[in-house]
């Protein structure tokens, strides 16, 4: 740890927390922990309380005349801000990739109990056992828990399959664990539940910026064997659930493996992932009130955007035409529009990054339709009414068009009144609400999950 004229730390050591406005309207607590050993050196920490990200390292510490800055190099942010004389505020602004945001923050005694009202409490009425195993075709070791029921085995079994972007085994994101509280759920009602860390993720290895959906199928197909391993686990009874990508996902492993009983698709796309960032966008702007104008600017941006993305597959050539794009858009904007929209040059080449990796690349032009025409399984296919991510009629419709033309037997497909992309009860659909809303899951969207599979399966245990 760095540290500059720190003589006067005492000041500073402690907890400090504030809240960040970011795009969307949405609210994000930032957690500092400043402490000073005997021998002089500092230790400091970052968390993101809603984001679910703790003990990020604070580099370096900088105080001075009441002055505070703290660097926080692995996410390319930093604090900088002034002590009030009551010692008890220090107001500044906090920069992250070329955005500043006002940030104040407070002394507060204790770390914030982050915990939800649905997230379980141990001990736990079932089973729980850390697990590892491997995707050896991708040399990816892959590690997770599963919660086994304790009443007389063998248990239907389901694998949990996460959204897009790095996710834990809980699914974690804005200060929710969905697939803790669902993995609760179904456990309690009789059915063993495997959720697992993506790769490159937590205790998971692997490099998660090289790897598309069919990367992440091959990682579900490992859990399968895993599971069929297992003396406690009904061979016959393997399912999967996915939520948004993983609803993708699932029907993939369906037709390559036999040894899938059942999918859950939890706001699964069933049109291109082009389509729905269009309808994403749009849906998404229109509920936080931006105008017209700038919804077609946008929309028109994004179609250059895919076009060079889907035409020309040399990333260095893609990269520059990329940019050019960008930085001719971002020349016709105020400053307050480059942060609503979270462009910035100091980002730029990270944005570029993301746009051409081999995730994006596949997720554009990746029509999930024919894939739904080969699932011969029961499928359950749930969207929230007030879904913006993966809009319900657009996406449910799809999906149930390619059930019937491929002459699926039992699928049920329903849109749930009043819940989000997460299945929380909402008032607008917006993102900016997630974190928010206390509920984690609706209990109308447990209890349908967890009374079609116990339609399907031996699970005949009600939840306590």
């Amino acid at each position: 740890m760095n540290t500059d004229n720190n003589q006067d730390l005492k000041e500073v050591e402690g907890l400090w927390l504030g809240t960040l406005e970011v795009q969307g309207g949405m609210e994000v607590r930032l957690l500092f922990n400043i402490s000073s050993s005997p021998d002089g050196s500092v230790n400091a920490t970052m968390d993101s309380l809603d984001q679910g990200v703790k003990g990020i390292p604070v580099e370096t510490v900088t105080y001075k005349d009441s002055k505070l800055r703290l660097d926080v190099k692995s996410i390319r942010g930093s604090f900088e801000g002034t002590l009030k004389e009551d010692g008890k505020t220090i107001e500044g602004e906090w920069k992250q990739s070329g955005i500043s945001l006002p940030l104040v923050l407070s002394r507060i005694d204790e770390t914030p109990d982050t915990r939800r009202e649905q997230d379980p409490v141990r001990p736990y009425p079932y089973d729980e056992e850390e697990v590892v195993y491997e995707n050896e075709g991708a040399g990816v070791k892959l590690a997770g828990t599963l919660t086994l029921p304790r009443s007389e085995g063998p248990f239907p079994a389901v694998i949990l399959i996460s959204g897009s972007g790095q996710q834990n085994r809980d699914e974690e994101l804005l200060g929710h664990r969905p697939f803790l509280v669902l993995s609760d759920y179904l456990t309690q009602r009789g059915i063993a539940v495997l959720r697992v860390d993506d790769r490159g993720t937590g205790g998971s290895t692997g490099d998660f910026s090289q790897a598309t959906s069919e990367d992440f199928a091959e990682d579900v197909l490992a859990g399968i064997d895993y599971l069929k391993s297992r003396d406690e686990i009904d061979q016959t009874q393997i399912g999967l659930i996915g939520h948004s990508e993983g609803g993708l996902i699932a029907p993939i492993v369906a037709v390559e493996s036999r040894d899938v009983a059942f999918i859950v698709l939890m706001a699964g796309p069933g049109i291109t992932g082009e389509e729905i960032l269009y309808l994403q966008s749009e849906l998404i702007s229109r509920a936080e009130g931006v105008d017209n104008e700038t919804i077609a600017r946008n929309n028109a941006l994004m179609k250059s955007i895919y076009s060079v993305i889907k035409e020309e597959q040399n990333d260095e050539i893609a990269a520059e035409k990329l940019r050019k794009l960008m930085m001719d858009e971002m020349a016709n904007m105020s400053e307050e529009e480059k942060q609503s929209a979270g462009y910035s040059e100091a980002d730029l080449d990270a944005q570029i990054q993301s746009l051409l990796s081999p995730w994006m690349r596949n997720f554009l032009t990746y029509d999930p339709r024919p894939t739904l025409m080969k699932v011969k399984c029961p499928v359950l296919a749930i969207n929230g009414e007030k879904d913006l991510q993966v809009p319900p009629e657009e996406n449910l419709q799809a999906i149930e068009e390619a059930l019937e033309a491929g002459g699926n037997q039992d699928y049920t497909v329903k849109e749930l009144r009043g819940l989000n992309h997460l299945f929380q009860t909402s008032q607008t659909g917006s993102p900016s609400e997630y974190a928010r809303i206390e509920e984690t899951i609706s209990p109308t969207a447990l209890e349908l999950i967890g009374d079609w599979i116990s339609e399907r399966t031996s699970a005949t245990v009600e939840k306590q």
